[in-house]
């Protein structure tokens, strides 16, 4: 089983990929080996809709010049696809909704090739606004056909300035048994 959690913050060593490190810690404890993919370093630009992908069943997105198929391509390697975005405006970052929107797209015209990861999202935000961005976030892996733990309360924190994620003991035990579950259930859902 392998993981990848994949962190749409600009920061570097931001609050979101605190918490997706910590994830993918959890899961290592159960033999689950991970990677992190930050997009801050990255040039994802958003769907055009031009259904390249549909017409020609590929598994690529050929329409853009950016760094979106070296990601896609770790997320279709994935068992586990963990996601995180701070909150910006009341939603997640721009970088993971490009991400997200093309990968889905793709994804879904080429047989459904997330159809039973296991994963989930992560939020964090200053004070409001992170159900909303966990929401959002959590939509995009039903209609993926996605399987999706819960954990003792919704995967979100609190926090702004660097590492203030790590005062926010209800989010860390949350994370905590999010991965835990993500673990068991990989387990019981293995071969």
């Amino acid at each position: 089983m392998h993981a990848v959690a994949i962190s749409g913050s600009p920061r570097k060593k931001s609050n979101t990929e605190i918490l997706l490190r910590r994830c993918l810690d959890g899961l290592a404890k159960s033999g689950i080996t991970g990677e992190l993919i930050t997009l801050r370093d990255k040039t994802i630009k958003g769907c055009r809709a031009c259904e390249t992908c549909r017409r020609k069943k590929d598994k690529r997105c050929n329409t853009r010049d950016d760094d979106f198929h070296p990601v896609f391509e770790a997320m279709l390697k994935a068992d586990i696809i963990v996601v995180g975005s701070p909150v910006y405006f009341g939603s997640a970052t721009p970088e993971m909704m490009a991400l997200l929107d093309r990968a889905g797209y793709v994804a879904k015209v080429n047989g459904d090739l997330f159809s039973r990861k296991l994963g989930g999202p992560v939020a964090v935000a200053r004070r409001a606004g992170h159900n909303f961005t966990y929401a959002q976030l959590m939509f995009w892996f039903m209609i993926n056909d996605m399987i999706v733990p819960g954990a003792s309360y919704w995967n979100v924190a609190l926090a702004r300035e660097p590492e203030k994620v790590l005062e926010d003991k209800e989010a860390l035990a949350t994370v905590d048994r999010f991965a835990e579950n993500l673990a068991w259930l990989a387990q019981k859902t293995a071969g």
